[in-house]
């Protein structure tokens, strides 16, 4: 499907990639005057039954026999009350379409408001398998440099960097997810990516994108730092949606080697982009390819307001509204994109009209 935007100059289309396709959610404990409420209440979401061909990990509903059993699909998020509504449709999106809803298992990384946002998905919810794990903030802060926006430098945004010290070590292999997408297909496909012998992670990945502009004239005109790349084929790739292996996360210890590139970062700007450029100095160019089906990214469009994108060419398994646009805040303010229809059978919000209200 062909976009029906005006083309711009290379330059700024550049720059506008940068802008729309990095926006990542916010914590609510890193904005000044973020709601520390969920103003918003919740449907109970329907239940979704394993197929006969499933293997079952349900005897006595056991959480903990469910946490560590090899048949069970391992989903980490990050969870904040400003974006809790898209949490709560991409969670029900993951099992409606799965073939074994019940065996996975759900991660959710939080900063602030454990008791309220525990409460909001077990409410809706009932039957989930979930764990909860606490960010200390403190771990990254010092860590932060200041980014094109602000929203890129709420530490939450770096808890995707530390989920092999968050979660249990018999969790090998977890498919983590932003919160402001939808899967179409079934996640147990994702999940199952061949990793092959050494590689850690696993996303779709765009080398047709300018990899250069992701990093400052410094980087590059400095030996030292740009030969990082020298002998791989560097591709950049959305942290949004990441297949990670756990087990050679944690033995290759690559949390402490993406601090060193943020520590660096601090001593001499080499990025702009909060927490997407220590990913791509670590992984790019060594990462398990995945078909682009599962992240049809940039769906919020870039820093403008109103501004709708269409779909990439191709097949659709997972829809990604990465950008400034959400679609809860389009369809509230009665102004949504062609494209937020679909996201909207899954938004669990309570309206005057819920039947259930």
């Amino acid at each position: 499907m062909k976009s029906k935007l005006k083309p711009e100059p290379p330059q700024l289309l550049s720059f506008f990639l940068i802008l729309y396709l990095f926006l990542l959610p916010c914590s609510s404990s890193s904005t000044n005057n973020a709601p520390n409420t969920i103003t918003h209440q919740f449907k109970e979401a329907p239940q979704f039954y394993n197929s006969p061909n499933c293997p079952s990990i349900n005897n006595n509903n056991n959480m903990d026999r469910a946490l560590c059993y090899e048949d069970s699909v391992h989903v980490a998020m990050t969870l904040d009350t400003t974006y809790i509504r898209g949490s709560m449709a991409a969670i029900l999106s993951v099992l409606q379409h799965s073939s074994c809803p019940q065996n996975i298992f759900f991660h959710f990384v939080y900063s602030s408001n454990k008791p309220l946002l525990h409460s909001t998905i077990a409410n809706s919810f009932p039957y989930l398998k979930f764990q909860v794990y606490s960010f200390d903030d403190s771990i990254v802060s010092g860590l932060i440099s200041t980014s094109i926006r602000s929203a890129l430098d709420c530490p939450l945004n770096y808890a995707r960097s530390y989920l092999a010290n968050l979660l249990p070590l018999c969790v090998q292999r977890v498919v983590y997810l932003d919160s402001d997408l939808i899967l179409v297909d079934d996640i147990t496909k994702l999940s199952q990516t061949p990793l092959g012998k050494n590689s850690v992670l696993a996303a779709p990945e765009y080398c047709n994108a300018n990899f250069t502009s992701y990093f400052t004239p410094s980087f590059w005109s400095n030996p030292s730092l740009s030969l990082t790349f020298a002998d791989r084929k560097p591709c950049y790739f959305n942290t949004g949606v990441m297949v990670i292996d756990l087990a050679r996360w944690r033995e290759g210890d690559y949390t402490t080697k993406i601090e060193e590139w943020m520590e660096l970062q601090k001593r001499m700007r080499i990025y702009e982009l909060g927490s997407l450029p220590p990913f791509l100095l670590v992984f790019a160019g060594n990462i398990v390819p995945v078909d682009h089906r599962w992240n049809q990214h940039g769906l919020g469009g870039d820093n403008f307001r109103g501004l709708c994108r269409e779909l990439h060419p191709g097949p659709v398994s997972l829809l990604h509204w990465s950008g400034k646009g959400k679609p809860w805040v389009r369809l509230d303010a009665n102004r949504p994109c062609p494209l937020d229809a679909l996201w909207a059978p899954y938004d669990l919000l309570k309206t005057p009209f819920s039947l259930d209200s």
